[in-house]
């Protein structure tokens, strides 16, 4: 079975499931006290986690310059140390955010601040270079975002990063930085088996990128866990774009989409997550999932899926049945 996928047009071999690290990050405000992180954390929990992602097989690591205002990095510095020549390390510039006060200051597209961002990362996660670099401003009019691609470039050829990539879900935006970016290697996007984004993975396909899938897992949604989160945690005051939640419990009407593919999810003995997981192993030989981890039984149980493999095929056009109505724009 295989456990690796290619990074797009880089040729980087990865991880067919690489670790999100966005929860690891810890707290992040924005205005009126807009939690943007996930909660409180414990940092050596995380440092135990990203070691048994290591354990398990797992070699792409993704985290953002604002998760947390730098302490992401940070703690994926620390966990990596004396290993990073075994691991593929992605993060992400765009969002401005105040390491000390944990406050999100806005955001910042210009190829200057790439540049610092870029040197700011590479302190934090103790390294001389970043094998992916993404921008992180998922709506960027397009214009701006084709500004940077002679900046990344240059970074390419300093050796200070070895591709880049865009996290958007607009598949023409995709498409325009694709084209524009002679090094740019993968396309990050919301994709999971409640939301298919079929027009950005054929972006995926007619480029050669790879397809990094971002809220695999709907945000915890398709974990089925129904617990209450924090006034802390994104989800306990959900952004007009988080769907999945509402006053941090499960939306009703997607809670009950879950439970409409649970039983195909699991028909061969896996667990929600890990069906859901497989689903996207089936989807495409380009995605790669990117759950979020924050401890050691989450690893262990998301991470299972590289042994598991894709959802079989009759398990998988079960899915599509049961969401047909959810996939009207599906390239199959």
């Amino acid at each position: 079975m295989t456990t690796t996928r290619t990074l797009g047009r880089s040729g980087i071999t990865v991880s067919a499931i690489g670790m999100g690290c966005w929860a690891i990050g810890g707290p992040l405000w924005g205005a009126d006290r807009q939690p943007f992180g996930w909660g409180d954390v414990d940092d050596d929990e995380s440092v135990r986690t990203i070691h048994r992602a290591l354990d398990l097989g797992v070699t792409l690591f993704d985290t953002a310059s604002n998760y947390g205002a730098g302490h992401s990095e940070r703690i994926l510095g620390r966990a990596l140390a004396g290993r990073r020549d075994d691991v593929v390390i992605a993060t992400k510039f765009g969002n401005v955010s105040e390491e000390a006060t944990r406050r999100a200051l806005g955001t910042d597209a210009s190829p200057a601040f790439a540049v610092r961002s870029l040197e700011d990362s590479l302190r934090r996660l103790g390294t001389d270079h970043v094998d992916l670099y993404q921008l992180h401003i998922n709506a960027l009019p397009v214009p701006a975002a084709l500004d940077l691609v002679d900046t990344l470039e240059t970074l390419v050829g300093q050796g200070k990063i070895r591709a880049y990539g865009w996290s958007t879900d607009d598949p023409a935006s995709a498409e325009a930085f694709a084209v524009a970016g002679p090094h740019c290697a993968a396309i990050q996007h919301d994709e999971s088996v409640l939301r298919d984004n079929a027009a950005v993975l054929a972006v995926c396909d007619t480029h050669d990128l790879a397809s990094l899938n971002r809220g695999p897992l709907a945000m915890g949604l398709l974990t089925g866990s129904t617990r209450a989160v924090g006034a802390d945690d994104v989800r306990g005051r959900a952004p007009e774009w988080l769907e999945w939640f509402t006053d941090g419990r499960p939306t009703p009407r997607w809670a009950a989409r879950v439970e409409q593919v649970r039983a195909a999810l699991t028909a061969d003995g896996r667990t929600l997550a890990q069906g859901a997981l497989g689903w996207l192993l089936a989807r495409s030989p380009r995605t790669v999932p990117i759950p979020g981890l924050r401890t050691v039984a989450q690893a262990e149980e998301n991470l299972a899926t590289l042994a598991l493999g894709p959802l079989d095929a009759a398990a998988y056009a079960d899915v599509e049945r049961l969401l047909a109505d959810l996939r009207p724009a599906s390239a199959g």
